[in-house]
């Protein structure tokens, strides 16, 4: 492509809405623009990366015999109610009504409607296993979207469904997806983990989420070095022990603590460890108030609490100081599981029951309540990890000390088992002849995110690095004068040649000054460059690739070779 026809705006400031580098620089390089907040249009170059993550993802996704098809991204109400997730999913589902009145939403996922295109269809146990995928727009009315292409209302995405005629089946698909996740990851070139994640509003019992790692990632990843554990944060299991000390049981004192609200402050009032605490937390839960304590040195995993209370997220929040006062008699930061002025839910993370004399609030503005212990002065609903995961914890598999990093997820797994075919009642006739409903795999990835994780992980401070196997082009040709013929016409033969060898060429025939020329190269990322200069008459140019500072000067009839061992470096391949 000759970049004098091309639709390419790029950007020399930063815009001031852009907050980590992929955004940035997605948007200087004129690869995407904004259209509202959330939602994001694919300019050319930008288009072009998000088709061959697409190519990516098809060849690895057909060669793991899954069939691509394209649904719509409009689906029923009736679909969802079935699977009570018209209600549970929460406000992220664009809702929407037609002439008639009838309500449809935007597709956030698929799950329902491949059931249902499926369930009248596939009649018998012959026609299984079967696996079935598209690659197509979601929707989510997020909150907060943020960081460009990370945090969409409106994403590309590649989601696929397996079903099959039992669990040990279904695990087979899984464990064959999850091959295939390997190889589209290795072959973007991404520094990634395979971790457990909560399967969340999905449903199942297994879910795994393919992490890009990254410092801006919104994710926490809790990983072992001595072994293979890897989990979220929000579904790693805290294995942490409160200090104990022999020590009789003594009998609680009510203490004036004006104004001493925070653990920080009441660790310095009293002079003793966080750990001493009982740190009680009141939320609503689907309008419900509930007490939640947890030790004073830790904070609570909201995702943990939810599972247990069996509520969407969504439902889920602080309560308001109306809420606790009502429910406790004091402000906001003297609550305690004590003496509550009214009947509510208590729930208690197992390691406080273990701790000694404990701190907690005397449900009285100004107060706490010394020497408190569980069983003797409160009782509670006892849950046996509420804790949120942090650095230097034990490993859950091996005892040793776990380590934290943030990652973006690029990709999900889910063993569903049967709760979608369940709901929507869809069967298939076993070898007896007997009823049973299909055993389904849910099985996404972030499309529009991978891209951006790209970046994030291929840049410097000139712009963007791509590899090979995403990048818009391979090669980017640079005449240094348009005006001199010599330049012109040696740059054109060199793009012609190139481009009859498959290699995808840009040529940057522009009329405009050379430092814009370098600067726009350096920050669209083609991963080789060619300028064509003074020595054109010579047929001699320079030579580099776009992640390294080394330029050589070569002759024209060298460039295939030093382009195709580039390829040969990255293991890319034009087929």
């Amino acid at each position: 492509m000759k970049m004098s026809k091309m639709y390419m705006p790029t950007l020399r400031e930063v815009p001031s809405e852009a907050e980590i580098p992929s955004h940035q620089l997605l948007l200087r390089a004129g690869m995407i623009r904004k259209l509202v907040s959330g939602v994001y249009s694919y300019l050319p170059l930008g288009y072009r990366a998000i088709k061959k993550v697409e190519k990516v993802v098809r060849e690895e996704m057909d060669r793991a015999d899954a069939q691509e098809l394209l649904m719509s991204a409009i689906q029923p109400r009736e679909l969802w109610e079935a699977s009570g997730r018209w209600a549970n999913f929460g406000p992220e589902m664009w809702r929407l009504r037609d002439r008639n009145d009838r309500e449809f939403c935007l597709g956030p996922t698929h799950e329902e409607y491949f059931t249902d295109l499926i369930k009248d269809e596939i009649k018998s146990y012959k026609q299984l296993p079967l696996n079935i995928y598209q690659i197509q727009t979601k929707y989510r009315d997020e909150k907060r979207p943020r960081f460009g292409l990370m945090r969409c209302r409106e994403f590309i995405m590649k989601d696929a469904y397996s079903f099959d005629v039992d669990e040990e089946a279904m695990k087979v698909a899984y464990e064959n997806m999850w091959e295939a996740y390997d190889r589209v990851f290795t072959r973007l070139r991404l520094n990634y983990k395979v971790v457990q994640g909560d399967t969340g509003a999905m449903g199942g019992k297994v879910s795994h989420e393919f992490m890009a790692m990254s410092d801006v990632g919104e994710g926490l990843i809790a990983y072992c070095k001595d072994c293979d554990f890897a989990a979220t944060d929000e579904k790693s299991e805290v294995v942490y022990s409160i200090p104990s000390k022999e020590e009789e049981l003594k009998a609680v004192e009510k203490v004036l603590t004006p104004e001493v609200k925070t653990i920080d402050a009441l660790v310095e009032f009293f002079g003793i460890k966080k750990h001493n605490f009982g740190k009680a937390l009141v939320y609503k839960a689907s309008g419900k108030p509930v007490v939640v304590v947890v030790p004073g040195d830790r904070e609570l995993n909201e995702t943990k609490l939810a599972n247990y209370l069996k509520v969407p997220g969504h439902e889920l929040e602080m309560a308001d100081e109306d809420m606790i006062k009502d429910i406790s008699g004091a402000n906001k930061g003297f609550t305690g599981p004590v003496g509550l002025k009214k009947e509510v839910k208590v729930l208690i993370d197992k390691r406080v029951t273990t701790i000694k004399n404990l701190v907690v609030g005397a449900n009285e503005t100004d107060y706490h309540l010394i020497n408190v212990n569980y069983g003797r002065d409160f009782v509670a609903e006892v849950v046996e990890d509420l804790l949120l995961v942090q650095e230097g914890d034990s490993c859950p598999k091996c005892g040793k000390e776990l380590h934290m990093d943030r990652g973006i997820e690029v990709g999900n797994i889910f063993q569903l088992g049967t709760k979608y075919s369940d709901s929507l009642g869809a069967k298939f006739l076993d070898e007896n002849g007997k009823e049973k409903p299909f055993v389904m795999g849910s099985y996404g990835i972030g499309v529009s995110r991978s891209v951006a994780a790209v970046v994030e992980q291929y840049h410097d401070e000139k712009g963007i690095c791509w590899p090979f196997i995403v990048a818009p082009y391979h090669v980017i040709i640079t005449v240094v004068n348009s005006k001199n013929d010599e330049q012109k016409n040696l740059g054109e033969d060199i793009y012609r040649t190139l481009k009859k060898k498959g290699i995808e060429v840009m040529l940057d025939d522009r009329n405009e000054r050379v430092g814009v020329k370098f600067n726009d190269r350096d920050l669209i990322g083609i991963p080789v460059q060619i300028t064509v200069g003074k020595r054109a008459a010579e047929e001699i140019v320079e030579f580099s690739l776009r992640k390294s500072e080394e330029k050589q000067e070569v002759k024209v009839g060298s460039l295939e070779e030093l382009i195709f061992a580039a390829f040969e470096e990255e293991e890319f391949s034009l087929d």
